[in-house]
C-alpha cells in the first residue's frame, strides 16, 4: 500500500511539474515551435554535412543554421518590412481619399448589373455586402498599420524572439537525436509506437513548412508578378495576401485574383481581364497540382476538408502559427486513431475469432459420435 501510494504521489507531482514548466514555456511557445520545425526540415542538410566533414556536431549544426538563415529567416524578415510598409501606405491612402474602395465596388456593378440580381435571388443585399468588403479592406489596411507600429514599439520583445529561435535551432540540430531518444524512452507508450507518432510529427511538419508553405510562396510571387505586369497597384501586397489564401484548399489564390480579373473587366480593361484569367487559371492553379505530390507526397496529404477546417482552427486557437499546428494536430489525431484501429481492434477481432474456434470445437466435443 505504502508502495502504491509513493508511486501515485510521484507521479501526481511528475504532471503537476510538467504542467507548471508548460505554462512557464508558454510566452515562448512561437519560437519553439519555429525552432524545431527549422530542426526538422533542415535536417538533411545537417546530414549532408556529416558525410562530408565527418561528426563534427557544433560545426555542421552552426552551418546548417547560417543556410537557414541566408535562405529563410533573412529573406522572410525584408518580405514582412516590405509588406506592411506597403499596407500602411494603402492605409494612408485609403485615409486621405486617394483610395476609395467603394467606387472600385461601385464600378463593378454598374458593369456587371447581373451580379446584383444574382445575390438578390440568395436574399443577399448587394449594399450590405459592399459596406462589408469595404470594412474589411480597411480594417486590413489599419491591422497592418497597426502591427508597424507595435513592432515598432516592441522591437527588443521581437529580437529577442528571433534570437531565442534561433539559439534553440542549433541545439535542436546538434542533439535533436538525443533529445527524441531521450523521450522514447521516457514516454509510456511503448517504443514502437513513439517511434511512429514522432515520424508522424516530422513528415507532417516538413510536409506542411516545406511544402504547403513554399506552395504559397511560388502562388503569391506568380499572383504578384502578374499583378505588377498589369499594372495593378500593391503588387507586393496582393501576392502575400494570395500567398496567405493559397494556405487554405478549396479557395486559394483565386479569392484574390478572381475580383481583380472582374474589376478590369468593368472598367474596360478586357485584354488585361483575360490574361489575368488565363494566368490564374494555367499558371497560379496548376502550380499547386503540380508542385504538391513533388513537395510534400501523396502519402501524407491530408483529405482537402480536414486541412481546410484544421487550418481555420488553427489560426483561430495558435493564431498566425496556426496554419501549421492545425494539420499537425488533425495529422496526429489521426495518427493514433490508426494506431488504435490497427493494434486494438485487430486484437478484439483475433480474440473474438479465438473465442469463436474455441467454442465451436467444444460443441463438437460434446456432441455424439453418429456412425
Amino acid at each position: 500500500m505504502y508502495a502504491k501510494l509513493e508511486t501515485r504521489t510521484f507521479l501526481a507531482l511528475l504532471v503537476g511539474v510538467s504542467l507548471a514548466f508548460v505554462f512557464l514555456m508558454k510566452p515562448f511557445f512561437g519560437p519553439i515551435f519555429w525552432a524545431v520545425a527549422i530542426a526538422l526540415i533542415f535536417h538533411p542538410v545537417q546530414q549532408m554535412l556529416v558525410c562530408k566533414l565527418g561528426e563534427r556536431p557544433n560545426v555542421n549544426a552552426l552551418i546548417t543554421l547560417c543556410i537557414c538563415m541566408f535562405i529563410v529567416v533573412i529573406p522572410v524578415l525584408v518580405l514582412i518590412t516590405s509588406l506592411v510598409a506597403e499596407g500602411v501606405a494603402i492605409y494612408q491612402q485609403i485615409q486621405s481619399g486617394e483610395l476609395r474602395p467603394g467606387e472600385y465596388i461601385d464600378r463593378v456593378n454598374q458593369s456587371f448589373p447581373a451580379i446584383q440580381a444574382f445575390l438578390a435571388q440568395f436574399d443577399i443585399n448587394f449594399g450590405e455586402l459592399r459596406d462589408r468588403i469595404v470594412n474589411a479592406f480597411v480594417g486590413g489596411s489599419q491591422f497592418l498599420a497597426k502591427q508597424a507600429f507595435g513592432l515598432g514599439q516592441n522591437t527588443f520583445q521581437f529580437f529577442l524572439g528571433l534570437a531565442l529561435m534561433v539559439y534553440l535551432a542549433f541545439f535542436l540540430l546538434r542533439d535533436g537525436k538525443a533529445l527524441v531518444e531521450l523521450m522514447i524512452r521516457a514516454l509510456p507508450l511503448g517504443d514502437e509506437r513513439e517511434r511512429l507518432l514522432f515520424a508522424k510529427f516530422a513528415e507532417v511538419t516538413r510536409a506542411t513548412v516545406k511544402g504547403n508553405l513554399l506552395i504559397a510562396i511560388i502562388q503569391g510571387a506568380l499572383g504578384g508578378l502578374i499583378f505588377w505586369v498589369l499594372g495593378i497597384s500593391g503588387a507586393l501586397l496582393w501576392g502575400v495576401v494570395m500567398a496567405i489564401v493559397s494556405l487554405l484548399p478549396a479557395v486559394g489564390a483565386a479569392l484574390v485574383w478572381v475580383p481583380a480579373a472582374i474589376y478590369l473587366a468593368a472598367v474596360g480593361d478586357v485584354i488585361e481581364a483575360v490574361v489575368l484569367t488565363l494566368f490564374g487559371v494555367v499558371v497560379i492553379g496548376l502550380a499547386d497540382n503540380l508542385l504538391r505530390p513533388v513537395l510534400v507526397g501523396r502519402d501524407t496529404k491530408l483529405p482537402d476538408y480536414i486541412v481546410l477546417l484544421s487550418t481555420l482552427g488553427g489560426i483561430v486557437m495558435f493564431g498566425i502559427n496556426g496554419f501549421v499546428m492545425g494539420p499537425l494536430v488533425a495529422a496526429l489525431f489521426m495518427a493514433f486513431w490508426g494506431i488504435f484501429i490497427r493494434e486494438f481492434s485487430e486484437e478484439a477481432h483475433a480474440s473474438q475469432g479465438t473465442a469463436a474456434v474455441g467454442e465451436s470445437e467444444q460443441g463438437r466435443d460434446a456432441s455424439p459420435d453418429v456412425e
